[in-house]
């Protein structure tokens, strides 16, 4: 079963010594130096398995999610035959967040472990001669032992982008949701800031969502225009299945006048699925990064944010 559900981490924010949500994408990505001793800490010889963090980056038209599957393609899977052929030997990846069936990735943080001795630009090319066109690694980084992509994580970040005009795309078929009526952004921002802090979002998860418990804790949402794109950029310790989709979705039906925007808070504290309006097309919705506390934070590359022909600053 695919999922946008991600694992709220159980390090709390405080742990977040700086604003993670903050960084330069002006141009080039910065030339990526870390810390020395952090990187031989990482490179440790004496450890008979290595632990490597990578950057994704994924169009999921043509995949049913991340999460590996039986029958179904699945970006996992794909990743994984990948890395095992250059490691000759069976390589598990474990990712920051799951997301569903056509969803992209910008900045999909994974790690996965092995004993197969290979620097970082044979792992880097090598995987990235084999992967298909619409998968490629964009970064791969020697990590200490006790580095966990999904169980490390303390925040998550997605963006939904919606183009906004009369006419269907054709080049961005899949990479963004048309919606072909004018949309009041006015009023879905109004909305959109009260869902900012902790919440039950059961409102907002789907039927299938396996998660343990709907509290979330929404670090920002932020919704602004940007040509005739409008971009819902969302941070959070973690999403349930749908989550960001559902929650796109009603801000689609106020932006239309079906609803006012107090609705949205009346949705949220019924906590009641049924009264939501429906799930949003995963077409617009690009898992662009994940953050960790220090030291894993310094030892990551600060790239620019997915989606990168937008050019939009952190």
């Amino acid at each position: 079963m695919t999922q946008d559900q991600d694992t709220a981490s159980p390090v709390t924010l405080n742990a977040l010594t700086t604003d993670p949500s903050t960084s330069n994408t002006q141009g080039v990505a910065p030339a990526f130096e870390p810390d020395s001793k952090l990187v031989a800490q990482a490179k440790d010889p004496s450890d008979q398995l290595q632990t490597y963090a990578l950057g994704i980056e994924f169009n999921g038209s043509n995949y049913r999610g991340w999460q590996r599957q039986q029958e179904v393609l699945c970006v996992q899977q794909v990743l994984e035959e990948t890395l095992s052929k250059i490691a000759n030997e069976p390589i598990e990846v474990v990712a920051a967040g799951r997301t569903d069936a056509g969803v992209h990735g910008g900045n999909m943080l994974a790690h996965f472990k092995t004993s197969a001795n290979r620097g970082v630009y044979n792992w880097l090319r090598g995987a990235n001669s084999l992967l298909p066109d619409d998968i490629a690694i964009r970064w791969i980084q020697p990590m200490p032992d006790d580095f966990h992509a999904r169980f490390g994580a303390i925040a998550r970040r997605y963006r939904y982008i919606t183009l906004n005009q009369p006419q269907r795309p054709a080049v961005l078929n899949h990479l963004v949701t048309h919606i072909h009526e004018p949309l009041d952004l006015a009023k879905m921002q109004q909305a959109a800031a009260h869902i900012v802090g902790q919440h039950d979002f059961s409102s907002f998860r789907a039927a299938a969502c396996q998660s343990n418990q709907p509290v979330r804790n929404i670090h920002h949402a932020k919704l602004f225009q940007h040509g005739q794109f409008i971009v819902f950029d969302i941070q959070a310790d973690g999403f349930l299945h749908h989550m960001v989709r559902n929650l796109m979705g009603t801000l689609f039906a106020i932006g239309k006048g079906e609803l006012q925007p107090m609705d949205y808070l009346r949705i949220l504290e019924a906590k009641d699925r049924t009264i939501a309006p429906p799930t949003a097309s995963a077409d617009g919705l690009y898992f662009i990064n994940a953050y960790y506390p220090q030291p894993y934070q310094d030892l990551l590359p600060n790239l620019p944010l997915a989606p990168q022909w937008l050019n939009l600053a952190d």
